[in-house]
């Protein structure tokens, strides 16, 4: 049963921060600690909320993660950055809260409605899994996951804001689910660049029967929309079907629209596991379905690559669990060219070696019916590299961001250093692509450590904004990660990249055991 309630206005707390401009065209530069973005989520709301603790979680209080960032359309410099607050080891945060600017450089600081640590949150104890997307005219969409920690309720939260992120309004509970066996995960909004007022949510919903000779689960794709700028949304209901396979679910969902056409495309992972426990791997593969009628129908599901991914692990100790890393291997980011409705997807898989994780790209000319094969995108092809995100603006320019483990040198066993890239190239110039360093070098062991690794996100993004594009970055900080040991980072950049700052050789990954991640994820 999907229940609503509203937000006043002037109900969210606000936490304003004046930051200075940091110049587009700023340089890298070769040092380890330059970085052209600048911080945008100083302040912790939720630091004396006390909902959701539980009996062995650890809170990381003051850690932003897992971030995505949003930039009006019709005024370029109006962006929202959403993102987990105060994480648990145990699953979620204690809420979501958002970043909003008006000109993509001050940001100030508020909550979103969707657990009990927000002022007029919905009745929950944790939240994850942000999202955020903007309409064509202006109206803003929020997304997140709500669950306790102390009861099996969890469910899909909405939140419409109509003043670029300051306020959230008609906050909707799209689902709420009580039965243990069943879980809702990975979630995500995408509005209609054509159809002003219209939104979709989408998410994957675990169902188990956990035990007996019947055992096994299943996972369907599941989407609510609004054509009414979120006063109402549609009851949720299944669009990909995965119950003819026993064992298998979707996730990852994403809806990418050609507004030229007037078509939406639902991305995500379909899995297929050995038992209910999913024990062993038997199919991963990344695949899209087509929808022709605004989300009411939608096609069968087109594969467009296997899933190769090997665990996220520190290279040079990838035997050992406290060092292990919590990425975007299994989930794909993907985006259509607005002009010619070129479709381009990105994702996690493993070198020609079985080793180690790079970033690979595929697209499609012909409305996604079939696929290029993938082509390794990331410029450092001896380091591992991680959670890609991917968008085109209108001149056909591809920006795709990740993380790599260049700076890690041989033998180095007590800090990863990390750093985020950033690469564009214009259309059908894939092979030459233009590479800048947006962050700076970084030790990710100093991240929360949730469900089974140390957590950025399992997932970043960039943002198109006006002819350029607009990241969002997690880094660590130096305080370790009692407290506040991460923040969010964005900056705004061109399309031409300046020329990569200068990289230790990186040593060879260590030989891993070629294993799929475990992807049938029941903590958020």
């Amino acid at each position: 049963m999907t229940s609503r309630r509203m937000t006043a206005a002037g109900a969210a707390l606000v936490l304003s921060c004046s930051l200075a401009a940091v110049p587009a065209a700023a340089h890298a530069g070769p040092g380890p600690s330059a970085q052209p973005v600048h911080p945008v989520s100083p302040g912790d709301p939720y630091a004396s909320c006390t909902a959701g603790a539980g009996q062995d979680g650890v809170v990381y209080p003051g850690a932003e993660v897992e971030p995505w960032i949003a930039a009006d359309p019709r005024r370029p410099g109006r962006v929202i950055a959403v993102y987990q607050q105060d994480r648990w080891s145990d699953g979620g945060a204690k809420g979501l809260a958002a970043s909003y600017s008006r000109d993509g450089r001050h940001f100030t600081k508020t909550t979103l409605p969707f657990s009990k640590c927000a002022p007029g949150g919905l009745n929950y104890e944790r939240a994850s899994d942000a999202w955020v997307d903007f309409g064509p005219d202006g109206v803003a969409y929020a997304s997140g996951l709500d669950f306790d920690a102390s009861t099996p309720r969890n469910g899909v939260g909405a939140a419409t804001s109509y003043d670029g992120g300051r306020t959230w309004r008609r906050t909707t509970q799209l689902i709420d689910d009580t039965d243990p066996s069943i879980i809702d995960d990975k979630n995500s909004v995408t509005a209609d660049p054509r159809h002003p007022g219209t939104a979709y949510q989408v998410w994957d919903r675990i169902d188990q029967v956990p035990t007996g000779p019947g055992a096994h689960y299943t996972g369907p794709s599941y989407i609510s929309i609004t054509r009414d700028h979120g006063r109402t949304w549609t009851p949720a209901h299944p669009f990909v079907d995965t119950g003819a396979i026993p064992n298998s679910q979707t996730i990852g969902n994403v809806i990418v629209a050609d507004a030229r056409r007037d078509v939406l495309y639902d991305f995500f992972e379909w899995q297929t596991y050995s038992d209910v426990n999913a024990t062993e791997a038997i199919d991963l593969h990344f695949a899209v379905v087509t929808s022709k009628d605004q989300g009411r129908t939608w096609s069968k599901p087109v594969t467009i690559a296997a899933d190769t991914a090997v665990p996220e692990v520190d290279p040079n100790a990838p035997d050992d669990p406290s060092k292990a890393l919590r990425g975007g291997a299994n989930l794909i980011s993907a985006a259509a060219d607005p002009q010619t409705g070129e479709l381009y997807a990105t994702f996690e898989g493993a070198d020609p070696t079985g080793s180690y994780d790079q970033i690979y790209l595929v697209h499609s000319t012909d409305s996604g019916r079939t696929w290029s094969a993938p082509a390794r995108v990331n410029q450092a092809p001896k380091a591992p590299a991680f959670t890609p995100s991917i968008v085109v603006n209108a001149r056909g320019t591809v920006a795709l961001t990740y993380y790599d483990l260049r700076y890690l040198r041989p033998g180095n066993t007590t800090t990863l250093p990390t750093a985020m890239w950033y690469v564009t190239f214009p259309r059908g110039g894939e092979n030459r692509p233009s590479e800048r360093r947006i962050s700076r070098v970084f030790d990710w062991l100093k991240a929360p450590y949730a469900g089974w690794g140390h957590f950025l996100g399992d997932y970043e993004s960039v943002a198109v904004a006006g002819h350029g594009f607009q990241p969002a970055v997690v880094e660590t900080n130096d305080t370790g990660t009692a407290t506040n040991s991460t923040d969010l980072f964005t900056g705004i950049f061109g399309t031409n990249p300046a020329s990569p700052a200068p990289a230790p050789a990186s040593p060879a990954p260590h030989a891993t055991t070629v294993r799929h991640l475990t992807a049938h994820r029941t903590q958020h």
